[in-house]
């Protein structure tokens, strides 16, 4: 038997997975979690084979789980699977060492052969997202510039965000301007917009 963990926020929607790929012969769901950072506790308890993970999780990210789950349960495969097919999490989540990236509005015998072929130990990416992510190049944004964009994502002011990122005003203000000028907008928030769309934050 394939052993899968699902992590997803919304309860009928990680139901309605559980159920419909609890239908393959081969299939058995171990663990079904509504938040990220209850992924790798889980996941150390029931040692799947393969976990399942929405990117936007409450608590901790997919794609930071991912790379969690890299370390702590290196034999479980990663398959991301979200409604956000955006170019910048598909590099992130190869990154993190997933083995996977599917959007959520494929069939389900989709998912259940990806499952398969992973387990494998072959890479299962959505051949669309795939073309979309070379041309979009990678991310140019650094880590603290992607710091600082996260912390202004609400509008707040400089002085708030250099607080939560312990900077100084000035500093946050170079960085949100280099942010600004890699992300080609005219200021924080379609930086902050144009970041998001691409996945790079």
């Amino acid at each position: 038997m394939i052993k899968l963990l699902l992590a997803e926020d919304q309860g009928m929607m990680r139901g309605a997975l559980a159920l419909l790929l609890g239908l393959e012969p081969d299939f058995e769901i171990v663990a079904q979690v509504g938040e990220g950072d209850k992924i790798v506790p889980r996941a150390l308890e029931t040692r799947p084979d393969v976990a399942l993970l929405d990117i936007e999780l409450p608590g901790l990210s997919g794609l930071d789980a991912a790379a969690a789950l890299r370390q702590e349960l290196p034999g479980c495969h990663v398959l991301i699977l979200t409604t956000f097919g955006r170019p910048g999490y598909l590099r992130r989540a190869m990154e993190a060492g997933a083995s996977g990236f599917l959007v959520k509005d494929g069939p389900v015998e989709e998912l259940a052969v990806a499952v398969r072929r992973v387990l494998a130990g072959e890479r299962v990416i959505d051949p669309g997202l795939a073309a979309a992510a070379l041309s979009a190049g990678p991310n140019p944004l650094t880590p603290r510039e992607r710091d600082v964009l996260s912390a202004a994502v609400d509008g707040a002011t400089v002085a708030d965000i250099a607080a939560k990122v312990h900077l100084s005003p000035a500093t946050v203000r170079n960085y949100l301007s280099s942010a600004i000028g890699k992300t080609q907008t005219r200021n924080r928030m379609e930086a902050v917009r144009a970041a998001r769309q691409n996945g790079w934050l």
